[in-house]
């Protein structure tokens, strides 16, 4: 069983907490287009409260940890390791209700290259549970912004876990994904369901337009969250999304292995992996 000591101790020494890869400035950027209402990084939540920069600055500060000195504007972020222990806390007791339940649940990632395996084993411990993890909507096009332009992807799902991919790339293991932040995904697959009669999730696990889009269609949903993600802080703040997580959503895939252990033991789901 991995300590909470040592959890901290691995979140430093990846990078996962403390001073991280995100930068200042990359981050200052999104809070800026947060507060112009920019769909790049609303993730598809529509805030229901007027968040000015200097509100998402304070928030940032009290639920990842950066500083909350306007001033500060370069060097690399920082995110509280004891905030980040807290919200893996949180996030296991969710997995454990819904475990307990045998609910139906949906996992979803716009970070397939570096969090599909943590989200692969955690729905696979699921489904070990009795809970069924939905797939809907598979090879659904969705037709998405890109910087060349807009392009279409599919839905597709790796071990219980929905990722996109563009027209033409092969699942072969030479394309993890793309990257993306896009709510439609989510819009679509809740969509199918319903369309289908459901059931619906009674969770959604993901990052990024996955928790949000989810969230603001009143489907709960947790997730994993960067300093430059205001979205998800936003959206759990204001009671669309139940738990978000502050740390590096970009490092390498194999450092989430230490935090997936610590959520399955806290999630009384260790032992519990069906897919590997």
């Amino acid at each position: 069983m991995l300590s909470t000591g040592a959890l901290r101790a691995h979140l430093l020494a990846a990078r996962l907490a403390g001073p991280v890869a995100t930068s200042r400035e990359e981050s200052l950027r999104s809070y800026r287009l947060f507060a112009a209402r920019d769909p790049r990084v609303l993730l598809g939540l529509d805030p229901a409260w007027a968040w000015g920069e200097g509100d998402l600055l304070r928030l940032m500060a009290q639920k990842c940890g950066v500083s909350a000195d306007p001033a500060h504007v370069s060097g690399p972020d920082v995110i509280d390791p004891e905030l980040t222990v807290a919200g893996l806390e949180a996030f296991a007791e969710r997995l454990r209700a819904v475990a307990e339940a045998r609910a139906p649940v949906l996992f979803g990632t716009g970070h397939p290259h570096r969090l599909l395996e943590f989200y692969a084993i955690l729905a696979g411990a699921l489904s070990a549970a009795g809970c069924e993890v939905l797939t809907p909507a598979w090879g659904a096009p969705v037709d998405m912004h890109t910087r060349f332009g807009v392009r279409t992807h599919r839905i597709d799902y790796v071990r219980g876990v929905a990722l996109v991919r563009e027209d033409g790339a092969r699942p072969d293991g030479s394309d993890t994904g793309a990257h993306s932040h896009s709510p439609l995904p989510v819009r679509i697959a809740l969509g199918a369901l319903a369309e289908a009669g459901g059931p619906l999730p009674e969770l959604v696990v993901g990052d990024h337009g996955w928790v949000c889009g989810a969230g603001q269609l009143g489907v709960e949903a947790i997730g994993l969250a960067d300093t430059d993600d205001p979205a998800l802080f936003v959206g759990e703040a204001e009671g669309q999304v139940s738990v978000a997580v502050p740390l590096d959503d970009a490092v390498r895939a194999d450092y989430y292995r230490p935090l997936t252990r610590y959520v399955l033991n806290r999630a009384s789901l260790s032992g519990r992996q069906e897919w590997t």
